[in-house]
């Protein structure tokens, strides 16, 4: 049965449903500003130890802390900092050997106490190796143990019987996302890297650059400015894209002809004529390090009538051609 918008709206004014849930989110959004506000030296130190290690970020926690470790190993790998996750109770029983001398560790424990966790403190104590630790009490095993301390804000669990993993994972996840960042920031890390880890779906397609798409060399349809229409359309033909480039003496790209510019001209004396008579002069292109997403950009717009290519254009030479084809075949929205 279908329920109407008015009904919706009418039962949500007192619903206790949303009152329950904006709890939960009132309570979180209050534990990370608390969060904000005790941010100190330990985190840096956390950082400078991650930064200067020569191998990966080995993150552990056990239960809730787990998942939440998980997904900081994953932000970590996706942002240049090699991480893997370890889960603690395999650690005791030969996981450990995963974890090498150059490795930092980063385990995670709102008690501070979790007795899975024991065996890789241990170990990071026996061989040392830097151990991070996110934790919600500092005098725990975990926090007097650790080189860098990362507390968590003394807030209370958003669940009503204060049990439940909440206000603390959001917390832990969030300082492991400002760990995430804050390296990828003081390594400078930028989009074109960013794009080798994420090169499916959406996002990679809207990383990718005209050079990685574009057609070279012979498979370019170009002309020179004195070529008649007759040797034009056969190159417009052989190539495929439906138009063809206009280059003068210096090669550089001065016009271009398509099938609009045909349908204009078109008349007996067509075959005859130079190309330079039929082209549009100054046609728009695109650079090598454009975003392909910005020549699809560019052909879509209104004031290109439909072109469906762009030659690509680098210090006046004309080194490629891409179509809105090759775009949308790469996941180029």
């Amino acid at each position: 049965m279908a329920i109407s918008k008015e009904a919706v709206t009418t039962r949500e004014q007192d619903s206790p449903d949303l009152v329950a849930a904006r709890k939960v989110l009132r309570t979180e959004a209050d534990a990370l500003l608390q969060l904000l506000d005790d941010l100190d030296g330990e985190f840096i130190k956390a950082l400078d130890y991650i930064f200067k290690s020569k191998g990966r970020v080995i993150v552990s926690g056990m239960g809730k802390n787990g998942h939440i470790g998980s997904k900081i190993a994953a932000t970590l790998a996706s942002t240049g900092t090699p991480a893997q996750f370890v889960h603690p109770a395999e650690a005791s029983h030969g996981d450990l050997g995963m974890i090498t001398r150059n490795d930092v560790v980063l385990c995670l424990s709102n008690s501070g106490g979790t007795k899975e966790l024991s065996d890789i403190i241990a170990y990071t104590r026996r061989f040392d190796i830097p151990l991070i630790a996110i934790v919600g009490k500092a005098d725990s095993t975990l926090g007097r143990r650790s080189d860098a301390l990362l507390l968590l804000p003394d807030a209370p669990e958003a669940c009503p019987m204060g049990l439940a993993p909440t206000t603390s994972t959001t917390a832990a996840l969030a300082i492991g996302d400002a760990l995430a960042v804050a390296l990828l920031s003081r390594r400078g890390f930028d989009a074109e890297q960013f794009r080798v880890f994420h090169p499916g779906g959406k996002l990679g397609g809207s990383l990718i650059k005209v050079a990685d798409l574009m057609h070279t060399g012979d498979a370019m349809p170009l002309v020179n400015e004195n070529t008649l229409m007759s040797e034009a359309l056969i190159e417009i033909s052989t190539k495929s894209f439906g138009c063809v480039g206009i280059l003068n003496s210096d090669k550089a790209l001065v016009g271009i002809i398509t099938d609009g510019d045909l349908r204009r001209h078109m008349g007996a004396d067509l075959l005859g004529k130079p190309v330079n008579e039929v082209m549009t002069h100054n046609p728009q292109t695109i650079t090598s390090r454009a975003l392909a997403g910005e020549a699809l950009a560019k052909m879509n717009s209104t004031g290109f009538n439909g072109i469906t290519c762009l030659f690509v254009v680098d210090e006046d030479q004309t080194i490629g051609i891409i179509s809105v084809h090759d775009c949308l075949r790469s996941g180029v929205m």
